[in-house]
């Protein structure tokens, strides 16, 4: 940018430093932060704006491309200088128009207000800087466009969904009522607006802002001031806002009067029902206050009567109306009047416009006069007229009868709080008033002799238009042909006619876009300027952490003041200051808590809730590290002193918003310590069951702690799973857990899982009975609650190593023995033994048997098995006590063949001394007949001789011997005969 262009119009001092200045303040402003940037910002301001205007088209550029900064209050900023800028200049109008409107439309709603508040005063501005020019440029007429389209976006702002929009949206609509109607000698006009624009002031033969048209504006923006009004939900900021606006329009422009008091009516008679009864009372309060402030005008003669009777239904006296009534004036008074408020603001009119030419252009006072009364107006004294003499004591009396049918059994709150005594009832303006209440109320509903005849009015005027319409295109077709200049109404462009090209459309004015931000530079670098670091010594980051930590220890340690004081609200300010730093101020807040966790835990909580609301202020892009830090804090310091009460922290588990994964491995190790195992699992149960958005994530925890070395934390976690497995929605997850672990088995080596790593890979050590039996705790623990998964087990036993399948054998008795023999699925086992399975369904049996007798069905499932698909005459061993002789007897030549151990159980089984005293076991043979059987059995086909000379022998004699009795019995005895 050439600053030294401007120099040259003004002394070269003065306007070096002032541009110096502003350069060195805008590059601070684009550094530093948010609060010392707005400073700077104002300074810039006050400089180009109050102080050397010259400046400020150099450097407009630089400030509004503060437009897309961050901050809200920056660009609030920006939305008050354009508003500055465009009054001091108005030719800045067409560059800065449309950067307001892009603020119109920004995200923030509190930038949105600040654009309908700058708007507010710009349309005035614009308007009066428009109609002194009788022709316009191109650019002049975009301006209008454009200014014409945000104040129809601004109006259609009145169904805004937030409060505080609406509400600057009806104070913009009152400015515009009373910009687009004129002003009349009995316009009550404050001071400080006595030089705005007004309708009178713009001349009926402008080129493009057409008189009319602005007129129609003001009347349209009244009556969607008056529909949203009488909204049933409207809020009551809303309501108070429209009232008073309503009472402005009426002071200063009296021919609305007749519109604001049937308002006012139709108001008192349908307060909106979302009211609450304090809101009711408050919305009277000011109804009452606003319509003595229309009743103190002059032009409220004619409406005195219907404004009196308001104000009596709303508590006030009487007497109090009548002093609040102005005097009605002499009409020989009114002539004169009007002529000397005509040459006064004759007088006035060159301080409003720098052009004189609208001089000439007399003031139209008398012309709103006929059109004081709309159709609704006409419409409500119409149906008032008719129903006025129909009000006679015994028609109110049955109205009031047939009423009661409808009646509420309570009496509600807002007819309670709005019922005022009838002072006058009776008398003939009550009665009047009565009328006038339900004509409302049947206008409002589309019903009455007024609303038929506004029918009828609107079908005339509909007609009426429609000819005029035709007229006047008949008459515009020789003014095209004769090529006279037409005006465009109201800056609204017209469809083109045949004998004309149609025109481009127009080009509304451009943003100024900011460009990338640029060092700007001094006109001399030999000029100091003024900064206030030269003159004062910054505090060194050493001092400042010391200093604050003394004020923060301060406050920390007058607990006990603050406790008798009873401020508890110094818990959450100090919570709230600490969550903004980092460093050693947290720290000895947390430090601080733990010396005392018991007695301070009203502070601990805060501070956690304040983390996780500033992590959930800067979403999305917020992070958990600094409330993480807090609770994993809070969380060790209790699980490192064993002193304090437990109880404190399964609070804080439970409580806290969100469980961190640095925080559940502290509830890990939590649980782990054997002298808190029970009340950590306990905690961690709540968690799993009351926090269902993360259960599975809790629940692999105590998955985790199944297989855990500790036999009483595995024990104990194995308990509350088996308890959580009888759960629908946990029971998949856990099962799925324990058959994940039974599938690490088929592997050559243990995973690096079972030894702690984050990744599933194998190492070199090998399978010992301790990590096979860590992969089969949890599974195990389950089997007598879920028999189908005895078959999960068969399919990993026939891929697994020896090793594993031995240890496996060793581990399954208490599982196996819980299942019971009568289980379908241990049944169904037996009957479909797998390959390679054969040992572990064996190992199954005697199990089963050991103890108890087998049952008939397992003895007819192991006999069909061994007879069509496993010959393996082993299998018959557990369930031996169960065969026919015959059976027995030719299974004797393959049993005797096996190991000598092996066949002492057969002799044990047979002999009936495998099970204990309590069960009853009959044996398919009896000793004399196992005797001949083994005697009988074909040597010449089986080569058993010496098998029976080394094993049988033996085998019997362990077998009496293990039962010897005082005297020898018979099968002793041929014993003997045949050893000898």
């Amino acid at each position: 940018m050439d600053i030294s262009s401007k120099a040259e119009d003004t002394p070269k001092g003065v306007d070096m430093t002032t541009s110096e200045k502003v350069v060195e303040l805008l590059n601070q402003a684009s550094l530093i932060p948010t609060d010392e940037k707005l400073t700077a910002l104002k300074q810039v301001q006050e400089l180009i704006i109050n102080k050397d205007p010259s400046l400020l088209d150099n450097f407009l550029d630089e400030i509004i491309a503060f437009q897309t900064d961050k901050s809200i209050e920056v660009k609030k900023f920006v939305i008050g200088f354009i508003e500055e800028a465009c009054k001091r200049d108005n030719e800045l109008l067409v560059r800065l128009i449309a950067n307001l409107n892009m603020l119109l439309k920004d995200e923030s709603v509190n930038v949105v207000k600040k654009a309908i508040l700058t708007l507010t005063q710009l349309y005035k501005v614009t308007l009066q800087w428009l109609v002194s020019s009788k022709t316009l440029s191109e650019m002049q007429e975009a301006c209008w466009d454009l200014i014409t389209q945000m104040k129809g976006e601004v109006l259609a702002l009145l169904d805004s969904d937030n409060d505080g929009v609406r509400t600057h949206s009806i104070k913009f609509t009152e400015s515009l009522i009373i910009t687009l109607s004129p002003r009349t000698p009995d316009s009550d006009v404050p001071k400080r607006q006595d030089a705005d624009i007004s309708l009178d002031k713009v001349p009926k033969d402008h080129s493009y802002i057409h008189y009319g048209t602005l007129c129609e504006e003001g009347k349209s923006a009244l009556e969607k001031l008056l529909k949203f009004m009488v909204h049933p939900a409207i809020s009551s900021i809303n309501l108070t806002t429209a009232l008073g606006s309503l009472a402005t329009i009426a002071r200063q422009r009296p021919m609305f009067m007749s519109e604001v008091v049937q308002a006012y009516e139709t108001l008192h008679a349908n307060l909106p029902p979302t009211l609450a009864k304090s809101q009711v009372s408050s919305v009277r309060k000011n109804l009452k206050l606003h319509l003595v402030a229309v009743l103190k005008h002059p032009c409220s003669v004619e409406f005195q009567g219907q404004i009196s009777t308001l104000l009596l239904d709303l508590g006030m006296p009487q007497t109090e109306i009548t002093r609040n009534t102005p005097v009605p004036r002499e009409p020989r008074k009114r002539p004169r009047y009007e002529q000397y408020t005509e040459g006064k603001k004759v007088k006035i009119e060159p301080a409003l416009m720098e052009d004189d030419e609208d001089k000439e252009e007399p003031a139209p006072l008398a012309a709103p006069k006929p059109a004081a009364v709309p159709a609704v107006q006409s419409a409500l004294d119409l149906t008032a007229e008719f129903l006025h003499p129909l009000l006679t004591p015994e028609n109110v009396a049955n109205l009031v009868l047939i009423s009661m049918v409808y009646l509420p059994d309570v009496m509600p709150a807002s007819f309670q709080a709005t019922y005022t005594p009838v002072e006058s009832a009776g008398t003939d303006a009550q009665i009047k008033h009565l009328a006038r209440m339900m004509a409302t109320q049947m206008t409002a509903a589309g019903i009455g002799p007024g609303e038929h005849h506004k029918r009828a009015c609107k079908e005339e005027q509909s007609e009426e238009d429609s000819t005029a319409k035709d007229i006047l295109i008949k008459r515009k077709v020789p003014a095209v042909i004769l090529g006279q200049a037409i005006s465009v109404v109201g800056g609204y462009s017209e469809k083109p006619s045949a004998t004309e090209p149609p025109a481009a459309p127009k080009r509304l004015p451009e943003p100024i876009l900011p460009s990338a931000p640029t060092k700007l530079m001094g006109a001399s670098g030999r000029k100091k300027v003024f900064r206030l670091s030269d003159v004062v010594q910054p505090l060194s980051d050493t001092q400042n952490e010391k200093l604050t930590s003394s004020a923060v220890k301060r406050i920390l340690h007058s607990e006990k003041a603050i406790a008798q004081s009873g401020m508890s609200h110094v818990i959450k300010l100090l919570s709230r200051l600490v969550t903004q730093f980092e460093g050693m101020m947290k720290e000895d807040v947390l430090q601080f808590i733990l010396e005392d966790i018991r007695s301070r835990s009203d502070l601990a909580f805060s501070l956690l809730y304040q983390e996780y609301n500033t992590y959930l202020s800067q979403l999305p892009s917020g992070l958990l590290d600094s409330y993480d830090q807090c609770l994993f804090t809070l969380l060790s310091g209790l699980q490192e002193k064993p002193e304090q009460r437990d109880g404190l922290f399964t609070k804080l588990v439970l409580e806290a918003p969100i469980i961190t994964e640095s925080a559940l491995e502290v509830i890990r190790r939590y649980c782990e310590d054997e002298s808190r195992v029970y009340l950590g699992m306990t905690t961690l149960k709540e968690l799993i069951v009351k926090r269902p958005s993360r259960q599975f994530q809790y629940l692999h925890v105590l998955l985790d702690l199944s297989s855990n070395e500790k036999e009483k934390v595995r024990t104990t976690a194995l308990a509350f799973l088996k308890r959580m497995y009888e759960k629908d929605q946990l029971r998949d997850y856990i099962e799925k857990f324990a058959l994940n672990y039974l599938q690490l088995l088929v592997h050559p080596n243990p995973p690096s899982l079972l030894f702690g790593a984050d990744k599933d890979t194998e190492v070199a050590a090998p399978w010992t009975e301790e990590t096979v039996r860590q992969c089969l705790f949890l599974y195990l623990s389950l089997l007598p609650l879920n028999h189908r998964l005895v078959h999960e087990l068969a399919s990993v036993y026939t891929e697994a190593i020896a090793d594993i399948k031995r240890s496996v054998l060793r581990a399954i008795e208490q599982p196996i023995r819980g299942m019971g023999m009568n289980s379908p699925e241990l049944l169904l086992l037996v009957e479909n033994c797998p390959k390679g399975a054969e040992t572990l369904v064996t190992r199954c049996l005697h199990i089963l048997t050991d103890k108890v007798p087998p049952s008939p069905e397992l003895v007819e499932r192991v006999r069909d098995l061994y007879h069509k698909r496993v010959p393996d005459v082993r299998f018959l061993i557990p369930v031996i006590n169960g065969l026919e002789k015959n059976e027995v007897i030719q299974a004797l030549p393959k049993l005797i063949k096996l190991n000598p151990i092996v066949v002492k159980e057969v002799f044990n089984r047979l002999l009936g001394t495998q099970h204990s005293e309590g069960s009853s076991s009959v044996s398919p043979l009896t000793p004399g007949d196992l005797l001949i059987a083994l005697h009988n059995i074909d040597s010449v086909k089986c080569d058993m001789k010496s098998i029976i000379k080394a094993h049988i022998p033996s085998s019997i004699m362990a077998v009496l011997e293990a039962h010897k009795k005082p005297e020898p019995s018979p099968v002793e005895k041929e014993v003997n005969t045949l050893v000898s």
